[in-house]
C-alpha cells in the first residue's frame, strides 16, 4: 500500500517549526550574535510611528524587537474611551506587530496618567531585563506630552537600575548596560534633538504602511482632525477605502519624508553624498547620555549602515 505524502501539508509544519525556532531565539536566550532591542513609547502608535521601518529592518536581520506602549491609550479618540478603547488600540498595534514581525506589550496604566513611580521604574527595569536588551529607546524627556516626558524618565532611570543585582532581585540584572536611545522629535528647549543615527527604511518604507494602516482608531481620530473634537471613520466601501489609505500613505510618506530631509547633511555624513542624497525615507536617534556609549562604528553596524 502506497501512502500519499501531502507535501504543501509538510511545508506549513516546518515553517511553522521555523517560526516558533526564532521566536524562541528572542530575549534571554538569544545568544546566537543577534540583537535584542526593546523600545519604550506612551501611547500604542508611538513605537510605530517613531521606529517602525528601522524595526522591520532589524527583523530581517534576525534581530529581536519589542514595542511597549506604557499606557493604554483609553483616551485617544473623540468619541471613544476607556475598556472599549483600549481594548481596540491594542488589537490594533497587536496587528502591526505581526507585520512587523516583532513582539508588542501594552502596560495597563491610564492614558494621560503615567507618572515616574518607583513602581514604574521597576516595570521598566523588569522589562529590560526580561528582553536581555541591547538596545533601549524611547522618548526625550522635554517631549509635548506628560506620557512622552514620563516615559523618557523612567527610560533613563532604568539605564542604571538595570545593572544593580539588589534592584529588583527577582529579574536577573545586566551584566553589560545596553545602549539607551531618543527618538526624533522637533522640540527645541531646553535643547534640539540632535542626531547621532539618521536610517534610510526606503527598503521597508512599505511595511511600514501596512503597519500604520492597522491603526485605525488613530487614522480616523487624531490623525484625520488634529485633535479629538471629531471623526472622520475609515470607510468600508472598498474604493473609497483604497482613497483613505492612499491618503494616509502620503500622510505617512510626508511624515518620515520630512525626517530625512530635516537630517540630509547627517544622511550624506553616514550614507556618503550619492547615497545620502537619493535616500526618500528616514528615522533618526540620539545617543542618550546614560547607559552604555558606543563608537561611531558601532553606532554604524547596530543600524546596519553602509556607504
Amino acid at each position: 500500500m502506497k501512502i500519499k505524502v501531502s507535501y504543501p501539508w509538510l511545508c506549513w509544519i516546518l515553517l511553522g517549526c521555523l517560526i516558533a525556532g526564532m521566536a524562541s531565539a528572542c530575549g534571554p536566550e538569544n545568544s546566537d550574535g543577534k540583537l535584542n532591542i526593546i523600545v519604550f513609547g506612551a501611547h500604542p502608535d508611538d513605537c510605530e510611528l517613531k521606529v517602525g521601518g528601522m524595526a522591520a529592518k532589524w527583523v530581517a536581520e534576525g534581530h529581536c524587537v519589542k514595542f511597549v506602549s506604557t499606557t493604554n491609550g483609553d483616551i485617544g479618540h473623540a468619541t471613544m474611551a476607556g475598556g472599549p478603547l483600549a481594548r481596540r488600540r491594542t488589537a490594533e498595534v497587536e496587528s502591526a506587530a505581526k507585520i512587523l514581525g516583532i513582539e508588542t506589550e501594552v502596560l495597563d496604566i491610564h492614558d494621560g496618567e503615567i507618572m515616574p513611580t518607583l513602581e514604574n521604574r521597576r516595570t521598566f527595569v523588569r522589562l529590560i531585563r526580561e528582553w536581555n536588551a541591547d538596545i533601549v529607546i524611547g522618548h526625550r524627556p522635554n517631549d509635548y506630552h506628560p506620557d512622552h516626558r514620563y516615559t523618557g524618565i523612567l527610560m533613563q532611570d532604568a539605564a542604571f537600575m538595570v545593572t544593580v543585582a539588589h534592584f529588583c532581585p527577582g529579574t536577573p540584572y545586566l551584566k553589560k548596560n545596553p545602549v539607551f536611545l531618543f527618538m526624533s522629535d522637533g522640540f527645541q528647549k531646553p535643547y534640539p534633538f540632535e542626531p547621532d543615527v539618521v536610517v534610510s527604511i526606503d527598503d521597508v518604507f512599505s511595511i511600514k504602511q501596512d503597519a500604520i494602516w492597522q491603526l485605525e482608531s488613530q487614522i480616523e481620530s487624531l490623525w484625520a482632525t488634529g485633535g479629538f473634537s471629531d471623526v472622520v471613520p475609515v470607510p468600508q466601501d472598498p474604493v473609497k477605502r483604497a482613497e483613505r489609505r492612499k491618503a494616509q500613505d502620503e500622510r505617512l510618506a510626508n511624515r518620515d519624508g520630512g525626517v530625512a530631509y530635516r537630517f540630509r547633511d547627517k544622511l550624506i555624513e553616514l550614507y556618503g553624498k550619492n547615497k545620502g542624497k537619493e535616500i526618500k525615507y528616514a528615522e533618526a536617534f540620539e545617543v542618550c547620555e546614560y547607559g552604555r556609549q558606543p563608537e561611531s562604528d558601532e553606532l554604524m553596524q547596530i543600524f546596519m549602515i553602509e556607504k
